[in-house]
């Protein structure tokens, strides 16, 4: 934590090389907790960006006093991902009307999105945790996936620990109704 301290120390001075290495060290994760919300890598690319330059053009805003820096930045980065949900709802196509509009599908080179979809994609787990709502996955993925404590997860989703609980504990007993014994071990408290 103190590295991490250190390079929001010097990137409020001006160093431009401490604001690359903080990108560097948080766009994975970032971008693993998009993609675990959003299910898309397309979408979870453009959310980890802009939630990181959000972060980074408006790092003055960070007290170190309040909350950890992964803290704040995925708080950051579950408001994008609302923010996408919403605007997704209104803009919405069907994979019928885009394949009767003559348009394909373009295969792109394996990047690291890719291969995280298609380990993901594939798992029953992955399809059982798309099948929740949004403000339950949120509680999964934050606690399972980007192992956050209760009272981090209530500081990202904006809501009382026992409401972070809650929402844990109700994707699980959603999950357990779906998946068998063996594919629960992916759930076990850290």
């Amino acid at each position: 934590m103190s590295d991490t301290l250190d390079l929001i120390a010097r990137w409020q001075a001006g160093d431009q090389h401490a604001a690359e290495q903080l990108y560097a060290h948080a766009r994975e994760r970032v971008f693993r907790l998009a993609y675990g919300l959003l299910g898309n890598p397309q979408d979870a690319e453009e959310v980890a960006q802009d939630a990181l330059t959000y972060a980074l053009v408006n790092i003055d805003r960070y007290d170190p006093n309040r909350a950890l820096f992964s803290t704040w930045l995925h708080t950051i980065t579950v408001s994008r991902v609302r923010d996408r949900q919403r605007r997704k709802r209104f803009s919405l196509t069907s994979l019928t009307e885009w394949m009767a509009g003559g348009r394909d599908f373009v295969a792109e080179s394996p990047r690291i999105e890719e291969r995280l979809e298609q380990g993901f994609a594939r798992s029953e787990v992955w399809e059982a945790v798309q099948t929740l709502t949004p403000t339950l996955r949120e509680a999964i993925v934050l606690r399972y996936w980007a192992q956050h404590s209760f009272r981090e997860m209530a500081t990202i989703m904006e809501c009382p620990v026992g409401t972070a609980q809650s929402r844990v504990r109700r994707g699980f007993e959603q999950l357990t109704a779906v998946l068998s014994a063996d594919l629960l071990t992916h759930f076990e408290d850290a």
